[in-house]
């Protein structure tokens, strides 16, 4: 089974470009330390790389 990632959001996108605003709402991030869980995709590890100053991350086994 394919691993997980647990996001939260750690630091406040003002003052970031637009395009790390979107990519943390895209992540489904709502608000400052909210956690969400997602697969370990090419796709994530992208916009997680995007954001990476922003957000921490930490692998899940499933």
């Amino acid at each position: 089974m394919a691993n997980k990632l647990k996001i939260t959001w750690v630091k406040s996108a003002i003052g970031y470009p637009k395009n790390q605003k979107l990519t943390v709402a895209t992540l489904g991030l709502k608000k400052l330390n909210h956690t969400v869980i997602h697969d370990d995709t090419p796709a994530i590890r992208g916009m997680i790389k995007t954001v990476s100053h922003l957000v921490t991350v930490e692998e899940l086994e499933a």
